[in-house]
């Protein structure tokens, strides 16, 4: 047996502290950046019926790069600058609705991160990056929190979990800002947090599962009490979140009429809607994430290996392109059914990493459809409610 000398054991030592030391000045390097805000790609403005004082939906459809996430400044200053758009257009006032879309706020997960990350040709790649630069950390989350959640993809809820504080807050913020700035409401799109709950006003995250959610925020800058929690999570999401139960999707009283939200998928859904009716909702606002590039000119493939609803025609699966499915399963075939008298589903658009994205603005207005121009960049769409709502009515 070789006894290591004291040399030995020293050289070793020392040889780990160096390359911890590297590890530490490499993990903490390039994570400043004071780069302008990426470009906002706005293609498209569109305005739909006349201003009667009855309020509006504005939906607006981004453009979003990983770049836009990587500050608070950042993310703020790309929102506001559609909405700075929006206000000179005579769109903005205390009766108007802000929809933002699903996911939004989903990838502030690399907020304050390596400059590599923003530059990385593949969200894997960002991730492992992400990942070693926060190692020790990351270790600790996945081998406490990680091991005890229900989630099947460990590494993927312990990364949200990691993040989880840091995201609430640039969140929280920033749509305070843009609500209490712009004096509007805001549906704020969608972000994952652990166990999220909203305490006087503000969102926070929890220690728990993760959950798909969307805060809706006051002109006042407060957030509602109640959080909208996706029920319907796509096969994509089941790994890393849960589902809420969907009887508790809420419904909140604006300055516009009564607001329901469903993110994404839940739109797709009968009982969301028998769950939305009883509660007599005016508004319903639908944010969506839809991908890859491309898709909604492919086939349906039907109900992302769930089981279909009742009134689903099978032969629709395949026969049907995806963008066609949605017209008919999504928002705009299914709007009457909650008793509302609008509607507007509002998609992500962006070069987020490889993820890609498609979608494009549908307003409904009663059995009236108007879908906004299929674009790759960013949109801004208005509706004004060109009636008073059915919540007015029967106060009448």
């Amino acid at each position: 047996m070789i006894t290591p000398s004291l040399g030995m054991l020293v050289s070793i030592a020392l040889l780990l502290l160096s390359a911890g030391l590297a590890w530490a000045l490499w993990s903490r390097s390039g994570r400043a950046t004071d780069d302008p805000p990426t470009d906002l790609r706005l293609q498209e403005t569109l305005s739909v019926g006349d201003d009667t004082g009855a309020g509006n939906l504005l939906g607006v459809q981004p453009f979003m790069a990983p770049l836009d996430y990587a500050s608070e400044e950042r993310f703020y200053a790309k929102l506001a600058a559609y909405l700075e758009i929006a206000g000179q257009k005579g769109w903005l006032d205390e009766k108007t609705i802000v929809i933002w879309p699903e996911y939004l706020g989903t990838w502030l997960v690399a907020a304050g991160e390596k400059r590599a990350i923003y530059q990385a040709s593949s969200i894997t790649e960002a991730m492992q990056t992400l990942i070693f630069s926060n190692l020790f950390s990351f270790g600790r989350v996945l081998l406490s929190a990680g091991i005890r959640a229900r989630a099947s993809d460990k590494v993927k809820y312990s990364l949200f979990r990691l993040k989880a504080q840091q995201m609430a807050e640039i969140y929280q913020s920033a749509f305070s800002r843009l609500a209490q700035e712009y004096g509007v409401t805001i549906v704020a799109g969608s972000i994952l947090l652990p166990s999220p709950s909203v305490r006087g006003g503000v969102l926070t995250a929890g220690e728990g599962e993760l959950y798909n959610v969307s805060p809706i925020y006051k002109p006042d800058g407060s957030s509602y009490d109640r959080l909208v929690r996706k029920a319907f999570p796509t096969e994509d999401e089941k790994p890393f979140t849960l589902a809420a139960p969907v009887s508790e999707l809420p419904v909140f009283e604006t300055p516009a009429g009564r607001l329901a939200v469903l993110i994404c998928g839940d739109s797709w859904y009968p009982s969301s809607y028998r769950a939305m009716r009883p509660k007599k909702p005016d508004l319903l606002a639908v944010p969506s994430y839809l991908a890859p590039d491309g898709i909604w000119e492919r086939s349906w493939c039907g109900y992302d290996g769930a089981p279909h609803p009742l009134d689903v025609d099978l032969e629709d699966i395949k026969g049907l392109t995806e963008g066609e499915a949605w017209l008919k399963y999504g928002l705009a075939g299914r709007l009457g059914s909650a008793g509302a008298s609008h509607g507007m589903n509002v998609f992500l658009r962006g070069r987020i990493w490889d993820l890609g994205s498609d979608g494009h603005t549908l307003i409904l207005q009663g059995n009236e459809l108007t879908e906004a121009e299929q674009t790759g960049g960013a949109a801004i769409v208005n509706c004004w409610l060109d009636s008073p709502t059915t919540h007015e009515r029967r106060e009448q």
